[in-house]
């Protein structure tokens, strides 16, 4: 049966930390198989030495929305400790902040995608607490959409922003431990870490196949399936097209009203798109873009999580939009993620060069010959930070 860090750390007595103040990054969803949520147990274990909480984007209870929607700084009512957010006035811990603790135990649920921005909210972590000297303990979770396939390319510098800090690919099929290990190391910042490993995880596993309970990490995030086609339905936020938000199956629903069914499936013929069925839709969105207006467009049922390429099947899709509808398709402005002059559809993808040979029509396929020696490169790599 699959553990997590936390129900290991909770019950070994080797964890014990003793005399050190205790810090905890966590969200809504860092709980045990019980439900029982992180915080608690921690002050059980280490009483009046837990001595703060962190939150990432999306708040301590995932109730904000996306796309600099901030949370304040409150304080809990379950553990009376402050929960310090980390998606607001600072998305990096302050030294008054981190003078509170000498460890902190970071326990957050990822989605495997590199835009996701919890990652970043370790990295700042890491980086203060090795400015600092202070310790970081990883309670390790699993990816849930698996440690096997990788997928997209590698974020290029003039890219850089707070969905994309370190050159990943969009799916990096790394658990958040392993993540922590391979930038610690690999970008230099060098604080001392440790990585309360999984048991009963291994790297073909998806989350389902886990066992363990799902609890959304962030609003839009509701199952482990929308995990799986955020990789790739994740593009849409820079663009006018719906990624499905405002209505109940984010992500897995993608369309705008000016599209139009016939002429996308048959624009989608030209590429590969193995395992998945996009099934003909309309949806109207609640709220967000296109609230209130009828989209036409395509569920995304993935019939073969294993053979599924995100990312390919949303660029074909994105492709398709771009030649089909230029009167009418837009890219969303700045500011996006903080970041207020560049194209945040260029942030998403990472590289500037997809985007424009997107543009020009150049087949998918070509498109993704172009990063295999640097995806395979990144493979090589992160071959050397597996705990599983």
């Amino acid at each position: 049966m699959l553990q997590v860090g936390l129900e290991i750390v909770v019950h070994d007595q080797s964890m014990s930390f003793p005399g050190q103040r205790i810090g905890y990054l966590s969200n809504q969803a860092s709980t045990t198989r019980e439900f029982i949520h992180g915080r608690i147990l921690l002050q059980q274990k280490y009483g009046a030495r837990l001595t703060c909480l962190f939150s990432p984007q999306h708040g301590f209870f995932s109730e904000k929305q996306d796309n600099m929607i901030e949370s304040d700084h409150i304080i809990d009512a379950v553990t009376g400790l402050p929960i310090y957010s980390l998606y607001g006035e600072h998305r990096k811990p302050t030294t008054e902040m981190f003078d509170q603790l000498d460890v902190l135990l970071i326990d957050l649920v990822d989605v495997g995608t590199r835009v996701y921005t919890f990652l970043y909210t370790m990295a700042y972590c890491l980086e203060m607490a090795a400015k600092l000297g202070k310790k970081v303990v990883v309670l390790d979770r699993p990816n849930p959409i698996g440690g096997e396939t990788i997928e997209g390319n590698l974020l290029q510098a003039d890219c850089n922003s707070f969905v994309g800090l370190y050159p990943l690919p969009m799916r990096h099929g790394l658990t958040f431990g392993e993540l922590a290990l391979f930038i610690n190391k690999e970008f230099g910042i060098g604080a001392e870490l440790e990585v309360v490993a999984l048991k009963g995880w291994s790297r073909s596993m998806l989350f389902r196949d886990t066992g363990f309970p799902w609890v959304c990490p962030s609003p839009n995030m509701p199952t482990p399936e929308t995990a799986l086609v955020y990789p790739g339905q994740v593009i849409w936020e820079g663009t006018n097209v719906s990624e499905g938000r405002g209505t109940t199956l984010p992500f897995e629903y993608v369309g705008a009203p000016y599209w139009r069914h016939a002429p996308m499936i048959e624009m989608l013929k030209k590429t590969e798109l193995p395992g998945c069925h996009l099934r003909p839709i309309v949806f109207e969105p609640t709220s967000g873009k296109c609230a209130g207006e009828a989209c036409y467009g395509f569920q995304i049922h993935v019939a073969n999580p294993q053979t599924f390429l995100s990312y390919r099947t949303s660029l074909a899709l994105l492709q398709a939009t771009i030649l089909l509808y230029p009167e009418n398709f837009q890219y969303k402005k700045p500011p996006y993620e903080y970041e207020f002059e560049r194209l945040p559809m260029d942030l998403i993808l990472g590289d500037r060069n997809v985007r424009n040979q997107l543009e020009d029509g150049r087949p998918i396929l070509a498109i993704e010959e172009d990063w295999q020696d640097d995806l395979q490169a990144f493979n090589r790599t992160r071959k050397k930070y597996f705990l599983y």
